[in-house]
């Protein structure tokens, strides 16, 4: 499969070899993911190619240059410890003539390439706490080789991305008062539990601007399928899909992965009594994490992992909401109710890690 189109894309990469194939791969719902098979020096050569949604990425220009930086940054890094860049983490490829990313004139889109991480696969779901503890490791150490970068040379390509307070007054609260789908009298009960943490939104980002906890580099979408594992040993080799890596805080990385991993249900579930927050992979997550870049952290940010996981939960389960106020305008949904039945999902997960708090805090201080 070959159209002249995607063709003429990949003539404009500094791909190395004889071209043999193209074809479509991957179950990505942003970008559209291609695998280009070339043939160099007697062996396989295969590599990524992305059509970047710009839709949802307004910022093309400052996305390229935030993944060639932190990407370049890591090369060094692997290299200096004597590691395999080529499999640690990603690499990109630049057009011939030196970009980051190819436009083509044809129809407006935006491409990128990168080299296919070789013997590596990925997962949907963690099988069992181990393999959750991988995954930590792996954005630990994502965290760790990032610890000496320069995050004042990244762009904030999505602002506000992860500012809960910010999402709550200039998002949630509007759309509430409009109530653009008339959708509100279905959903009081949710709107109400939102308000109920309103005071506690803030407790990160005042932290931010106090100085206590320090902003890093984060990744921003740290799901188990962002990890590529080995094929072999199912060991973590690398962190992929680093579309949105900007400035933020490791708190958010840590928590987001406790929203989506530790959970015991899909998070579009509708049987709430199936939703809770599994301790045992907290612990494990916590543990992969911590003893990959627990050194390069500040106590305050150990002290706000457990809140962190809480919050970013909380955010997501508003955003959903916000979503389903406003007439599914975001979010893909295939029910009229799927928004809300995701944002009742994730109030769930919020409650139960309300309840359990001080185990999660202690889990911490211990694993410290």
């Amino acid at each position: 499969m070959c159209d002249n189109r995607i063709k003429k894309v990949i003539d404009n990469f500094k791909f190395k070899g004889d071209f043999v194939d193209v074809r479509e791969f991957g179950s990505g719902h942003i970008n559209k993911t291609y695998l280009v098979t070339f043939y160099n020096n007697g062996a396989e050569q295969r590599y990524i190619l992305q059509q970047l949604n710009a839709n949802v990425f307004k910022n093309i220009d400052g996305l390229m240059k935030n993944v060639f930086s932190v990407t370049s940054y890591l090369r060094d890094v692997i290299k200096e410890y004597g590691g395999d860049p080529d499999r640690e983490t990603l690499h990109y490829i630049k057009t011939v003539d030196d970009k980051e990313y190819y436009r083509l004139q044809d129809d407006d889109s935006y491409y990128r390439a990168y080299v296919f991480v070789r013997d590596s696969i990925s997962f949907n779901t963690a099988e069992n706490a181990d393999m959750f503890k991988s995954s930590g490791e792996a954005f630990g150490k994502f965290q760790r080789l990032l610890s000496g970068f320069d995050v004042d040379s990244i762009t904030e390509t999505i602002p506000h991305f992860h500012d809960t307070p910010w999402r709550y007054n200039n998002e949630f609260l509007p759309a509430v008062k409009a109530n653009a789908s008339g959708r509100l009298d279905t959903c009081q009960a949710e709107v109400e539990f939102v308000n109920k943490y309103a005071q506690q939104m803030d407790r990160l980002t005042s932290m931010i601007e106090s100085g206590e906890l320090p902003v890093r580099v984060t990744h921003n979408d740290t799901k188990l399928n962002n990890v590529m594992f080995d094929k072999d040993t199912k060991k973590c080799v690398c962190v992929i899909d680093l579309d949105t890596v900007m400035p933020g805080l490791a708190l958010y990385d840590f928590g987001d992965s406790i929203r989506f991993g530790a959970s015991t249900a899909k998070e579009d579930e509708t049987d709430l009594d199936k939703v809770e927050m599994d301790l045992d992979y907290f612990k494990a997550y916590a543990e992969g994490f911590l003893g990959e870049a627990g050194e390069h952290f500040n106590q305050a940010e150990k002290d706000n992992l457990a809140f962190a996981s809480l919050l970013m939960t909380l955010e997501c389960g508003m955003r959903f909401l916000t979503d389903y106020i406003n007439g599914d305008v975001y979010f893909r949904t295939e029910y009229p109710q799927h928004n809300l039945d995701r944002a009742r999902n994730q109030f769930k997960l919020v409650a139960d890690m309300d309840a359990k708090m001080e185990q999660m805090e202690q889990i911490i201080k211990n694993i410290q």
